[in-house]
C-alpha cells in the first residue's frame, strides 16, 4: 500500500534534527520523534526505511510511525516533534463560594468524639450539609493548601 504521507527533509531539516539527537537534551519522546523523522526521509540520499524497520530499530509501535509522518507533513517539523497540548481542563469542584464554605467548616468546632477535622470529616460534612453532591478528601486537602489560614 503507498504511504499517504511522506517525508521529505530539507538538508537544514536534517542538520537540526541530527543536531538534536547528538545534543541528548531533550526530552526522551522528542528525541524519538527526530529518530523517526530521520529515519523515513525520502529525500535524495535519505534512508526512506519502511515503517516496521523503524518500529523494530526504534521500539516502537507504527502507529506512533504514521502518527509523526502525518504530523510532520500536516502540521510542519516541530508540530511532529513536539507533543500536542492537552484540551482537557478539569472542571473546578469547588468555587469560591464552596471553598469559602469549606474553611468555614475547617475552622469550627470539631465535631462530637474527635479531637480535630480530618479531611475525610470535612469532606463527609461537606456532603451531608448538601454544599457539593459528592467531593473527595483530596479536593478537601488541596483547597485547604491553597487557604493561609491555620486548623490550628
Amino acid at each position: 500500500m503507498p504511504k499517504k504521507y511522506r517525508v521529505t527533509l530539507t538538508a537544514e531539516e536534517r542538520e537540526q534534527l541530527t543536531a538534536l539527537i547528538s545534543k541528548g537534551k531533550a526530552a526522551a519522546r522528542t528525541l524519538t520523534h527526530a529518530r523517526i523523522l530521520l529515519k523515513v526521509d525520502e529525500t535524495e540520499g535519505g534512508p526512506a526505511w519502511k515503517d516496521a524497520a523503524v518500529c523494530a530499530a526504534l521500539d516502537v509501535g507504527l502507529c506512533t510511525v504514521m502518527r509523526v509522518r502525518e504530523r510532520c507533513v500536516e502540521e510542519g517539523l516541530d508540530a511532529a516533534l513536539r507533543p500536542r497540548p492537552s484540551a482537557y481542563v478539569q472542571p473546578r469542584k469547588l468555587d469560591g463560594h464552596l471553598e469559602a464554605q469549606l474553611v468555614t467548616l475547617a475552622c469550627s468546632e470539631a465535631p462530637q468524639g474527635h479531637a480535630r477535622w480530618t479531611l475525610r470529616l470535612l469532606a463527609d460534612r461537606m456532603v451531608q450539609l448538601g454544599y457539593v453532591a459528592e467531593v473527595s478528601h483530596e479536593t478537601v486537602r488541596q483547597t485547604l493548601k491553597k487557604t493561609s489560614s491555620s486548623r490550628g
